[in-house]
């Protein structure tokens, strides 16, 4: 009897656990379960995937999703069935782009557990933002300019210009500038350092409404300047730039991580490192 009623709790137990596992799949394909893990593992990589400040997801959308999803990963099965029944999986190109996914997702889970190690907090945040505000140019510059090809088109300009022809009209005509000729030539507010050296030189040497008396060349043509105004240097403040200075930081310590790996790595190379 006590034989029996092992035999039937054994029983049970197996239809249990049959039943759990059953419950834990989202198909069959094929006499082959399709276990609902695999969906959460491409929910989790989509979920990854969002922008940084993007609003979460409503209800609607996350079962949108799980819908997509698990119709996803239950075509991939039936692809993958259909490749192996070919017997592609035993192809050379295969093996060999099997093996760089395989590296792929080694390295990413290695820049992973380093930037783990390696956690980026408000004093290092405060001091990036310290270094590049002392490094900041003191001064921004708002000026004008018409690019032309040659210095004879230029100076035909500044002459016209001298002789009282309005600068925007004479940029929306002439300059190659197709970003700022539609503006009248305006670049906007910028530090110097965001020009070419002969640009920035000549333009922080104007007055404000003063025109260069000769054309400026550059390796983008012969440039005709004018300087609309002076400030002192609008630095963002510390909480409306974090993000960025954050994903800067992030991008520095991966290149000094990759950096260190090469030194430290005892390697060989068949093949010129040099660049052509």
């Amino acid at each position: 009897m006590n034989k029996m009623k092992l035999a039937l709790v054994a029983t049970g137990a197996a239809v249990l656990l049959s039943n759990t596992a059953l419950a834990q799949n989202i198909a069959v394909v094929n006499g082959k379960p399709v276990p609902q893990a695999r969906v959460d593992a491409l929910v989790s990589q989509v979920a990854k995937q969002a922008q940084p400040g993007q609003p979460p997801m409503t209800a609607e959308q996350k079962a949108e999703l799980q819908k997509q999803a698990r119709d996803q990963v239950v075509l991939r099965e039936i692809f993958t069935q259909e490749a192996q029944r070919r017997g592609l999986q035993k192809s050379p190109d295969y093996l060999q782009q099997l093996e760089l996914s395989r590296q792929g997702l080694l390295i990413r889970a290695l820049f992973q557990d380093e930037e783990a190690k390696r956690k980026i907090n408000d004093t290092d945040l405060k001091a990036e933002y310290d270094r590049l505000r002392a490094q900041a140019d003191a001064k921004e510059y708002r000026a004008r300019h018409i690019l032309v090809e040659t210095e004879d088109a230029a100076k035909k300009l500044i002459a016209q210009l001298k002789a009282g022809a309005k600068f925007e009209e004479l940029a929306k005509k002439n300059s190659k500038d197709t970003g700022s000729a539609e503006n009248g030539g305006d670049l906007d507010w910028a530090a110097p350092t965001n020009y070419v050296p002969a640009f920035s030189a000549a333009m922080v040497k104007l007055q404000k409404g003063q025109l260069t008396d000769e054309p400026v060349k550059t390796e983008n043509g012969w440039h005709v300047i004018r300087l609309d105004d002076v400030r002192e240097t609008q630095f963002p403040p510390y909480e409306d730039v974090k993000p960025q200075l954050e994903q800067r930081l992030k991008q520095v310590r991966s290149a000094e991580f990759v950096e260190d790996l090469k030194k430290k790595a005892k390697t060989d190379y068949k093949f010129s490192t040099e660049q052509q």
